[in-house]
């Protein structure tokens, strides 16, 4: 009987174990709370030590009041620094936001996941700024520089690079079909509306 109930209490292998599954994922959606609070109230900084993790980051469309971009390093605690496009974003404007991260856990790789603003509402979010590894869609600019000094970059409040580097500055933007892979975000009174979250097991990314 005992090897019986020893074989019920040992789970097969690569399976995973739901009931020490969940307080992770708990702790986990506990955490993005924390921070989506203090995202909102402006309390986060728009420099930081980087987990290292990267993001999939996508919106049907994207509009903004000023637009900044200029290199920056990104540091994480332990490891050396990595080259980022920092992208500052004024009054920005998101419908179909989808937000991805895929996180390795003592019970297997998740997906947290992240979606807000639908067709009839919208994400809203004052000073944005983002490094990114990359970006694509399809974009319309006002009024641009390029080429000037990012430590002159004004179209974005807090958003200027180091004296002598490349930079580059709009009026305003508009970008369908934005894809991103991001290393970190930040912004002050973030409106989330339809927000949901979600921890689903394995790899299921925004796209």
């Amino acid at each position: 009987m005992s090897g019986v109930a020893d074989d019920a209490a040992t789970p097969a292998e690569g399976r995973t174990v739901w009931r020490r599954a969940v307080p992770v994922a708990a702790l986990a959606l506990a955490l993005v709370g924390v921070m989506a609070v203090a995202m909102a109230q402006g309390v986060l900084a728009a420099s930081f030590a980087v987990s290292g993790t990267t993001s999939q980051i996508s919106a049907r469309k994207l509009t903004g009041k000023g637009l900044t971009v200029f290199t920056a390093v990104d540091r994480t605690v332990d490891g050396p620094g990595r080259p980022q496009a920092r992208i500052g974003v004024g009054n920005a404007t998101l419908t179909g936001l989808c937000e991805s991260t895929r996180v390795n856990t003592p019970v297997g790789t998740v997906t947290f996941k992240l979606t807000a603003g639908d067709r009839d509402t919208a994400v809203t979010v004052d000073d944005l700024v983002i490094d990114v590894d990359d970006l694509t869609g399809d974009a319309r600019f006002g009024r641009m520089e390029l080429g000037r000094d990012a430590s002159t970059l004004d179209a974005v409040p807090h958003s200027q690079g180091a004296a002598g580097q490349f930079g580059l500055q709009a009026t305003d933007l508009e970008v369908d079909g934005i894809r991103t892979h991001a290393r970190s975000a930040t912004g002050g009174n973030f409106r989330l509306k339809g927000l949901a979250l979600s921890i689903r097991p394995g790899d299921k990314g925004c796209y």
